[in-house]
């Protein structure tokens, strides 16, 4: 019977199999750490694709509606799986219970604030970096976010790189501000803005990472407390625009297309929010940024494909190409366990 319950379980963070493999000295990405970087850049492809058919053919005028939808439909998920005992919250043994406002401590949700409060800062500044800046000016400074992880992971974990892992992340930045370097135009609050969003990027990724190892909750435990605490709030922001008087008076929203689309952008949120935890936790902080720059460039790739109508421009394939190569070298120094 409890060989039948372990099989059922989903793959979550293991902070005494990583602790194991730190003392040993191996900084080598294990088969599960590949597992976790791949499903990571499926997902967030998936989910960008999605998210575009949504708020691009279907025009609907509300990203924070859907944040909320997604993070309401992860609570959903986590709360069933946890009910039929797919799942678990935490990586010791616990007290089964269904009731929703127990399934956490209260004193581990405190304990889990500072994870919720960095994401909550980096979905909302993100999106104002968003309105606050043209999209080759945003992509290519949001790039340099592997820089900003590099210093945050070493002042709250005291991670420390290789010469190789350094330099290649210097090629991954190096390939940013050449790929947009025909689109820069210099705007102190928008350069600010996208920075901000850089390090509360940054101090997210850094929090999973150190708060996961100490706070009992495994990959699943953290997402159910940053749903819990953010949910809330972000409903409240969303009352506040007004955007839920949008969502009602939506055209489209008793549409079949539209509605599929939704679902699947929230279950496609899920997974993504799932492999961020999972990747970060087993990997690192870096590798989840570098991860993120390899969607960035499949997301490219696809767009160039099923879309169309981008024009090539030698300068910014190069940037691109430089990108890829850093991340690749990045890929390699890591399984190679540079």
């Amino acid at each position: 019977m409890a060989s039948m319950e372990k099989n059922q379980r989903l793959p979550v963070f293991d902070s005494m199999e990583k602790e194991e493999n730190e003392k040993k000295g191996s900084s080598a990405m294990t088969r599960k750490g590949v597992y976790a970087a791949i499903s990571y850049m499926a997902s967030a492809v998936l989910l960008v694709l999605f998210n575009k058919a949504a708020l691009s053919s279907y025009n609907f005028p509300c990203a924070n509606v859907i944040t909320l939808l997604q993070m309401t439909c992860s609570l959903v998920i986590l709360y069933a799986l946890n009910y039929w005992k797919i799942i678990s919250f935490t990586t010791e043994p616990q007290t089964t219970t269904n009731n929703p406002a127990t399934l956490v401590p209260l004193k581990t949700l405190v304990h889990t604030l500072p994870l919720a409060i960095s994401y909550l800062l980096y979905m909302l500044v993100t999106m104002e970096s968003v309105r606050a800046i043209n999209v080759p000016m945003y992509t290519t400074l949001r790039r340099t976010t592997v820089a900003f992880t590099m210093v945050v992971e070493y002042f709250l974990t005291g991670a420390k790189h290789s010469y190789s892992v350094v330099g290649s992340v210097g090629i991954i930045i190096l390939g940013a501000f050449v790929a947009g370097a025909r689109d820069l135009a210099f705007d102190a609050y928008a350069y600010a803005v996208v920075f901000v969003a850089n390090i509360c990027t940054a101090i997210y990724l850094a929090s999973i990472a150190r708060i996961g190892k100490s706070s009992g909750l495994n990959t699943f435990g953290l997402m159910w407390s940053n749903g819990i605490i953010c949910g809330p709030i972000l409903l409240f922001w969303t009352l506040i625009r007004g955007d839920l008087g949008l969502l009602i008076n939506f055209p489209h929203l008793f549409s079949l297309g539209f509605q599929v689309v939704m679902l699947l952008s929230c279950i496609m949120a899920f997974l993504i929010n799932y492999c961020v935890f999972w990747n970060t936790t087993l990997n690192s902080a870096l590798t989840q940024t570098i991860c993120g720059n390899l969607k960035d460039l499949f997301t490219v790739g696809l767009g160039w494909l099923l879309f169309g109508g981008l024009p090539f421009d030698l300068v910014n394939v190069v940037g691109q190409s430089l990108g890829f190569f850093g991340s690749c070298l990045y890929a390699y120094c890591k399984l190679r366990g540079k």
